[in-house]
């Protein structure tokens, strides 16, 4: 019997989302400054693999963006009971990477809402180019995580959720936090660390260059641009 061919470049929902991110409108900041990017992250107990593999990524969302401007990264982080914080933006991935191992995940329920109100906080101060999520469940009001999350669109700052898992809870919320934004949504599992690293580098060189940066990017995972956004003002 013969075997199908084995596949090649991103999973077409990684693709998708891919294709999407293309279609935003260009995100560049200001001459001679680094693009700003919130990198939130579920540290609840069930997410120890995950962390440790994202703070493993870090440094080459950093190197991706070295020719455009560079890029500041603020990690965002909840855990345990109430417990949420963020680091100042940081433009060294070394320095991002060794907070992030110091963070130990920890047992409570998910503070999706609290991470989206301080990424208003922070766009009203200084442009945010994106907001990064990575987790696997939401235990809040969606209505309420969405008004938020739409918000942040008004603002000019897509939501762009990783979801880890299969909950389709969970997938159908960051689905919808992702679309009110203006973002996207692209699921992963634990065995897919090239995924993750794909995505992130996406999200990492978008926010610092915009479409057209995102567009250069060299590889299959760039190659597959064509589809899940809304176009940009004034094209159909």
């Amino acid at each position: 019997m013969t075997r199908p061919p084995a596949r090649t470049g991103p999973p077409p929902e990684v693709a998708a989302f891919l294709d999407r991110v293309a279609r935003l409108p260009a995100a560049r900041p200001a001459s001679g400054r680094p693009g700003r990017l919130i990198f939130t992250v579920d540290a609840t107990a069930s997410r120890q693999p995950a962390w440790d593999r994202a703070c493993a990524l870090t440094g080459e969302m950093f190197l991706a963006t070295r020719d455009l401007g560079g890029l500041a990264v603020s990690l965002a982080y909840w855990r345990g009971f109430m417990e949420f914080a963020a680091t100042p933006f940081l433009t060294d991935g070394a320095e991002l990477a060794r907070r992030m191992s110091t963070v130990t995940c920890l047992g409570g329920q998910t503070q999706i809402l609290r991470a989206l109100r301080h990424a208003l906080a922070e766009s009203r101060k200084e442009k945010v180019g994106a907001l990064v999520l990575v987790g696997d469940a939401i235990e809040e009001d969606v209505d309420a995580v969405c008004h938020a999350a739409g918000e942040l669109g008004l603002f000019g700052t897509p939501v762009f959720c990783f979801h880890e898992g299969a909950n389709p809870v969970a997938a159908n919320a960051f689905r919808q936090v992702a679309k009110v934004s203006g973002g996207a949504y692209a699921p992963f599992d634990s065995a897919s660390a090239g995924t993750l690293r794909d995505l992130l580098r996406a999200v990492a060189v978008f926010a610092a260059g915009g479409r057209t940066a995102l567009a250069a990017l060299p590889g299959a995972t760039a190659a597959r641009i064509a589809g899940q956004l809304p176009a940009p003002k004034g094209r159909t």
